[in-house]
């Protein structure tokens, strides 16, 4: 399957984001379990004259994207190695959480823990103990599993948890699983010496001072080593696409059990849960009216967004992925623009890979 008409439309919903000023530039791939279909690049990797134009390979800080290609497929792995459990109570693991005995680990995949959506801990904390002791103190802001608040507090648990489990650091877990799910992908916490040349920058971050490049834009990451479980990841579209077929095979069964993920496993984290008004699963956001995917995919569609831009929605009942990286917050904070982008892209790419089919 082919089709003239998907690079041309995406291409035109990359420049009109990049003319309004909702990012300098970007890059996208769609394509199904076989391999990518479409590259498009467009703009550049910031606002100055001189700046580089975006590349295949240009490297983008891929935020909350984190939260699905590494902490949730490392807890599954987890879970599935008995490890740590997904029925695992915080209380049992984790000094602070004596009080709330009945928190699991599904809890904190699922944001239905209790937790706000977001803290400045980096303004006064650093580092594992600081943070352990802010979250531990931090007053439920509902009654666990009666709703959802998509937070990072949660995933910034299940990083320390997954840390303690494992004896090793997150990054480290991380760099063995892209070895074996996607080698040579260009993919790793923090930024590798050969990439530097070909970052995009985020942001000027007021807390550090400074317009961050090649460092974690999120400042919770950063006071904690720029290694999270919510966000520190870096790569470029071609390694989150590689991942991204990973996710896809694992629905299929293709290979048989992958990180002890199968497809059983896999399944369950794609699929929305029952925690009431939530689209969530385990770590993925699914398919609703609202979703930032646009309108076009099916009801099995499953994603998530990164807030410097970043993008990934894959759905399975047409093998289709999308992957989309800006950085976004290169010059502005504009929520409605990254989402106007987000929507009018996935319903493009949608409209085009099923005139292409037909």
């Amino acid at each position: 399957m082919t089709s003239v008409a998907l690079p041309e439309r995406v291409h035109d919903v990359l420049a009109r984001a990049i003319a309004a000023r909702v990012t300098p530039g970007g890059v996208v791939e769609a394509g199904s379990g076989a391999g990518p279909r479409c590259v498009v690049t467009a703009g550049h990797v910031t606002y100055a004259a001189d700046a580089a134009p975006v590349t295949p390979g240009t490297v983008y800080d891929l935020a909350s994207l984190t939260k699905v290609l590494a902490t949730t497929p490392l807890a599954l792995g987890a879970h599935a190695a008995g490890t740590l459990p997904l029925e695992t109570r915080l209380s049992a693991r984790l000094p602070g959480f004596d009080d709330r005995p009945d928190l699991t680990l599904q809890d904190l995949l699922e944001h239905a823990a209790g937790f706000p959506a977001h803290r400045p801990y980096f303004r006064a904390v650093a580092g594992r103990a600081g943070y352990l002791a802010r979250i531990g103190a931090e007053p439920a802001a509902y009654t666990p599993r009666t709703t959802h608040i998509y937070t990072d507090l949660g995933f910034m648990l299940l990083g320390l948890l997954l840390e303690d489990a494992a004896g090793v650091g997150l990054d480290a877990q991380f760099t063995r699983l892209v070895r074996d799910i996607a080698p040579g992908a260009e993919l790793a916490y923090g930024v590798r010496p050969e990439w530097r040349g070909r970052v995009a920058p985020s942001g000027l971050d007021p807390w550090r001072g400074v317009m961050v490049a090649g460092r974690v834009h999120d400042s919770n990451a950063a006071a904690l080593g720029g290694v999270a479980g919510h966000a520190g990841l870096f790569g470029t579209a071609a390694a989150v696409g590689a991942i991204a077929r990973w996710w896809m095979a694992r629905l299929t069964d293709a290979s048989g059990p992958t990180h002890g993920i199968s497809v059983v496993l896999a399944t369950r984290a794609v699929s929305r849960g029952a925690v009431p008004g939530s689209s969530r699963g385990l770590g993925w956001d699914t398919m609703v009216p609202t979703s930032s995917c646009g309108a076009r995919m099916s009801p099995r569609a499953f994603g998530h967004t990164g807030f410097t831009g970043t993008s990934l929605w894959i759905d399975p009942a047409r093998d289709l992925y999308v992957v989309c990286l800006t950085n976004r917050v290169h010059a502005s904070d504009d929520a409605d623009g990254i989402r106007r982008l987000r929507i009018a892209l996935h319903d493009a790419v949608v409209e085009s890979w099923d005139g292409a089919a037909r």
